[in-house]
């Protein structure tokens, strides 16, 4: 056994004896209902319907385990644990032991979900009552343990009621040593192989080339500044192997879902990047851009949907002739909408954006379905979309009452048989801010079309 290993079990021990804020595989009540959309029809079944801080896992991520009956989610219900909801009987599980830090990630082929674990430290001095309550709040954090849950054994227990202790369910992989800075990107490989993770700006500058130029913040959020970098760790053994730095700040970090030892992730600014989508293999090679920029435009958030091809948004939502800090990216006079680009030939389409002149300006949100038949995104008002990539069809999916208040964006993601949509909307949301989590069907009118010459991704 390696020395890290050893560490890394030991660090591990310590960290599953920490006293837990609930029992993982507490159940609560199902709050499942179907809600037609108002101007479309389409039925909108609702997982959860009320005002308790649910939020979607991050939809580059896949929303659905394996057997596709479960979604995982984000919630304050259990403050700073994860559930699951039973899209079929509206259950809903607590999925974590410990509280999770970042990214969570649930396996391709098995019913594992993996998510950080990174312990708040102790306090080393008293403070005084307000200085205190503000220092708190940014206590700093230990080590990131890589936690694995076995989620068939736990939904089966908890339906059972023979719940065990969390230990039954869960196991550390490895950790991150705290001076590497991980804790928060996350990934894994459809192999089940490796996790890939983002790295803290130190760390990256002690792989970064002396000779490379560090870029600096980029636009009024003051973001993207370098150096950043990716890591891997062996969920075998727990070893971790440097893969790449880059000269800017990482962040959105994906797996290809589909192909094993394939990265996409972005350069974060909080808004337009000079060049946002990369691609990168898992040993450090092939780095380069996933479309090249030109200056006029905006793009955001990419995601990778079948093996070859990666959905990304080119925005249109500023004035013609604007040109401030974020540079003269996002107006109407050059193309946009929804980009389809192939990792392999380097292809680049566009299939769709918002009808010129519509209240939802454009496009914002993009996904696509794994089989290559359709893409969705939504846009400014909150609204879904679906495109039919063979006839180049788009229609309004669902209007869902186009909260713009809402606390956080639609962000749709197809599940595995391209037949249905995650999202999460305030649609039934008194405030107008608290989101749920809602599955909308592709109509069955679309699903049932045939074509001479199909679209094939």
């Amino acid at each position: 056994m390696t020395m890290q290993r050893l560490l890394c079990l030991l660090i591990g021990s310590l960290f599953i004896s920490l006293p837990t804020q609930a029992q993982i595989g507490r159940r609560l009540p199902s709050e499942r209902k179907v809600v037609p959309d108002s101007v479309t029809g389409v039925p909108l079944t609702f997982l959860t319907s009320t005002a308790a801080g649910d939020k979607k896992m991050y939809p580059t991520h896949r929303q659905w385990t394996a057997d596709g009956k479960w979604i995982v989610f984000r919630s304050e219900r259990i403050r700073g644990h994860a559930l699951a909801v039973n899209e079929a009987t509206g259950d809903i599980v607590q999925v974590t032991g410990s509280e999770y830090s970042g990214t969570l990630c649930l396996a391709e082929k098995s019913m594992h979900l993996y998510y950080f674990h990174r312990p708040v430290l102790p306090q080393t001095e008293e403070l005084a009552d307000e200085a205190d309550a503000r220092r708190r709040r940014w206590r700093p954090r230990g080590p990131a343990q890589l936690m694995r849950v076995d989620l068939e054994k736990l939904f089966a227990d908890s339906a059972a009621n023979t719940l065990q202790d969390a230990e039954a369910y869960e196991m550390p992989c490895g950790t991150i040593p705290q001076e590497m800075g991980g804790g928060g990107n996350l990934a894994i490989d459809p192999a089940e192989d490796y996790a890939y993770f983002s790295v803290g700006r130190e760390e990256a500058r002690r792989h970064l080339d002396p000779n490379v130029e560090i870029q600096d913040t980029f636009g009024p959020r003051r973001m993207g500044a370098g150096p950043g970098g990716l890591a891997r760790m062996n969920l075998a053994t727990g070893q971790i192997d440097y893969i790449i730095s880059v000269p800017f700040q990482v962040g959105h970090v994906q797996a290809n879902r589909w192909k094993s030892g394939e990265i996409v992730f972005c350069w974060e600014t909080g808004g337009k990047a000079p060049q946002r989508s990369w691609v990168v293999q898992a040993d450090g090679t092939g780095l380069r851009p996933l479309y090249p920029e030109a200056d006029y435009d905006w793009v955001t958030h990419e995601a990778v949907i079948n093996a070859d091809e990666v959905a990304l948004a080119i925005l249109c939502h500023r004035a013609p002739g604007t040109d401030d800090e974020w540079g003269m990216a996002g107006t109407p006079a050059h193309p946009s909408g929804v980009g389809i680009v192939n990792l392999r030939s380097r292809e680049m389409r566009l299939v769709g954006q918002v009808p010129m002149g519509d209240t939802g300006t454009t496009i914002w949100h993009v996904h696509g379905s794994p089989d290559g038949r359709w893409a969705v995104a939504d846009d400014f008002q909150y609204r879904l979309w679906i495109i039919d990539r063979t006839t180049g069809e788009m229609a309004l999916l669902a209007d869902l009452g186009h909260m713009t208040t809402a606390e956080d964006h639609i962000h749709p993601t197809f599940n595995a048989d391209s037949t249905k949509i995650s999202i999460q909307t305030a649609m039934l949301s008194e405030d107008r801010e608290s989101l749920n989590i809602c599955v909308v069907p592709v109509p069955p009118a679309w699903l049932a079309r045939t074509y001479t010459t199909p679209h094939t991704p």
